[in-house]
């Protein structure tokens, strides 16, 4: 599990200091305050201990991280990526289990590092990012821009998730959290995705009848991705899931049921990082840490930026302030002014 983290100048997270990393970890912030850059910024670094010395590969860890950071973040050179207006380098510090993994650079850095730390024990499970947007309908385009054509547009968060559910899905015994989470899944959707080979696109099942992807809702799309990846066992107890906007295509219900699923693959080892702006998913995740009271509940953590600065808290403890609440709260006392007219 991923512990600790601290950032300094990188892109718009000036400096985040976040000690306590939890299970469940929801980052909440304005638009363009660097929810989404935080989490592609912990992918690159979890992607690379994780690619690193896995089968034939004998890249070195500044190699992979360097690749990473260019098709992650899409920038000419990996300075770019350094605050604006800062002499200072940036740096990224994390600690995943027992291992510090630490790497800085300056603004003129293409490819190489200042400092960068060695990778002891290489990851042997599969960390996954699931974007806003769902994949399932361009899942070729993807990869043939990126495999065949080589250029910018699709990141290597969608190109490591097309890869992903690639795979075949395997049968035999699964972990039981898995198996619970996918039946939930797809009372949820009311089916499952398949990939059709006779005409080499995905399709979704409900019942015996099929229906082409691109007549398939977004929320439907979205959920079947992870039951996808439970299914054909890319993920395991140890993996890392970033998803960015859980909420997005899905009614207010169905998130609500995706987090209660989110937190059963979280007892199960799974860590999770969301990215939102959505009143339901703070609301959800902080009912679910004061309800969960057994040996087994898993932390919530929350991580919200106020003008720049980073605060980080427990959800069990209640909602922290923040302009998600406060903005529920003027629109709410919009409504009684209103009704007492």
């Amino acid at each position: 599990m991923l512990k600790s983290v601290e950032l300094k100048n990188f892109g718009p997270l000036t400096h985040l200091k976040w000690p306590d990393v939890g299970s469940i970890n929801l980052v909440i912030g304005g638009n363009g305050s660097g929810k989404t850059f935080l989490l592609k910024a912990l992918y690159s670094a979890i992607k690379t201990m994780e690619e690193y010395r896995r089968g034939d590969d004998r890249r070195l860890a500044s190699e992979i991280l360097a690749d990473k950071l260019f098709w992650t973040f899409q920038t000419e050179k990996m300075g770019d990526l350094v605050t604006k207006g800062i002499p200072d380098p940036l740096s990224c510090s994390l600690t995943l289990n027992q291992e510090n993994f630490r790497y800085c650079f300056g603004k003129d850095a293409t490819k190489k590092f200042q400092k960068i730390s060695e990778i002891r024990e290489p990851r042997a499970s599969n960390s996954i990012f699931l974007p806003a947007k769902e994949v399932l309908s361009i899942h070729h385009i993807i990869l043939k821009s990126r495999e065949q054509d080589q250029v910018f547009g699709f990141d290597d968060t969608y190109l490591d998730l097309a890869r992903a559910l690639s795979r075949s899905t395997r049968s035999g015994r699964n972990y039981r959290g898995f198996v619970e989470s996918r039946r939930s899944l797809k009372e949820i959707i009311g089916g499952r995705i398949e990939y059709d080979d006779s005409h080499a696109r995905w399709v979704f099942r409900k019942g015996n009848q099929k229906f082409f992807i691109g007549v398939t809702s977004e929320g439907v799309k979205k959920i079947a991705i992870l039951d996808t990846l439970l299914g054909n066992r890319y993920l395991d107890t140890e993996s890392i899931i970033f998803i960015d906007e859980p909420e997005a295509a899905l009614h207010p219900s169905a998130v609500s049921e995706f987090l209660e699923i989110i937190s059963i693959l979280a007892k199960e080892g799974i860590q999770f990082f969301l990215a939102s702006h959505s009143y339901f998913v703070l609301k959800k995740l902080a009912l679910i840490a004061q309800r969960d009271e057994s040996s087994n509940a898993v932390p919530i953590r929350i991580i919200a930026e106020e003008n720049g600065d980073w605060q980080s808290a427990d959800l069990k403890d209640g909602l922290p302030e923040n302009k998600i609440i406060d903005e529920s709260i003027k629109l709410y006392e919009e409504e009684v002014k209103l009704a007492l007219r």
